[in-house]
């Protein structure tokens, strides 16, 4: 025995389309599919969190949050099955030997390895937070949006190193390429249609939560956008942030600027009501637009001498919550559409969607249209 040597051998994989033309055509739908999300998931970041140069927020169009972020939730969801099916194409890869060649594979490999488990981790904690389901003990917004940085990284890098390879099989008959037997071409299409049809099943059964002439379909997203108090869905109940029912009669919205005041509800019903519809549109991917009536934000500040180009923070009476406080930057303050909202379709505020008052505003987070308002504060 001692001279018997160990050797082992790299298992054999007998099926076809474990290929770099299959790769590549999955490849096709894939990379646009991440890039949508991508560019997106940095339009719904920017949203939430501007940075100090917030006035660069724009107002209009009042459904650009709504668009893009229903585009970020779909593209992601149908970047699912796509890439299950390109790691199918490419996973006996795993198992060549050796490991590593060269320093050229070495990096090519590196560059997967990051790419994989990054695209994983996004499409995973992505489709959770759609559902507010947060089982790990990191913060999901900083986190999710490092990893897509890192994402795109490991993607410009494998592209570059894998871009004579992809080149060669990116058209159905590229010159120099072999000729591929006529059962691989047929079972190549088959396979490519069966990813489209789950790509496209799974749009189209959880899209309609934004994108609302397809609400009839929807089977798998967590929210119905016709669902809800005064059918309007709630992420955050009175309850949950420890609000309650408040009191109408005890309610006061203090207003603190170079004139301060402080309004009942009452005078707040006495002042000239404006109706607007506008739509809330949330980063979980579902929105709606409702009629919203109430006093115009800008006629606040005004009454407050508040500068023309004052931002505004507008602070809840909720007890807590990483969005209790919000800002409107100068083009959200001034726009005749942002409104302190005091009826919804036509009724009184239900507790869970922010009475006695709450901000509505165009192109904005659902999360920063802060509900059960206490005070409007001026900032220079």
């Amino acid at each position: 025995m001692g001279g018997m040597k160990l050797r082992v051998s790299p298992p054999v994989f007998q099926g076809r389309l474990h290929d770099a033309r299959t790769a590549t055509s999955i490849g096709r739908w894939l990379g646009p599919a991440f890039a949508v999300c991508f560019v997106t998931g940095l339009v719904s970041h920017f949203m939430q969190h501007p940075p100090g140069w917030a006035d660069a927020v724009p107002s209009r169009p009042v459904w650009g949050y709504r668009l893009t972020q229903g585009l970020h939730v779909a593209s992601g969801i149908a970047a699912i099955p796509l890439l299950l099916a390109k790691l199918w194409t490419v996973y006996p890869r795993l198992f060549e030997w050796p490991p590593l060649r060269s320093a050229r594979h070495a990096l090519e490999r590196l560059s997967v390895a990051v790419l994989v488990a990054g695209s994983l981790f996004e499409l995973a904690t992505g489709l959770l937070n759609t559902a507010q389901w947060y089982p790990w003990p990191f913060s999901f917004v900083p986190v999710h949006y490092a990893v897509g940085w890192l994402v795109v990284g490991a993607l410009v890098l494998h592209i570059a190193v894998k871009a004579p390879e992809i080149r060669a099989h990116w058209t159905r008959r590229s010159p120099g390429t072999l000729a591929l037997p006529t059962q691989d071409g047929s079972d190549r299409r088959s396979l490519l249609a069966a990813v489209g049809a789950a790509a496209g099943a799974v749009t189209l059964t959880t899209v309609g939560q934004s994108f609302t002439p397809l609400k009839d379909f929807l089977l798998f997203a967590p929210r119905h956008p016709d669902k809800g108090p005064q059918s309007l869905p709630v992420n955050r109940t009175a309850a949950a942030a420890g609000v309650g029912r408040i009191a109408g009669e005890q309610y006061r919205l203090v207003v603190a600027g170079p004139r301060p005041y402080t309004l009942t509800l009452d005078d707040l019903r006495a002042l000239p009501q404006h109706e607007v519809e506008l739509p809330i549109a949330c980063v979980e991917g579902w929105s709606r637009s409702a009629r919203w009536t109430g006093v115009r934000v800008v006629d606040l500040l005004e009454r407050a001498d508040a500068p023309p180009d004052a931002r505004v923070r507008v602070v809840s009476l909720q007890l807590r919550g990483g969005y209790r406080v919000s800002e409107l930057g100068r083009a959200h303050a001034r726009d005749p559409l942002t409104l302190l909202a005091l009826r919804l379709n036509g009724e009184e505020l239900d507790p869970d969607h922010g009475y006695p008052a709450r901000l509505i505003a165009p192109d904005r987070p659902g999360v920063l249209q802060t509900k059960w308002v206490g005070r409007l504060e001026v900032l220079g």
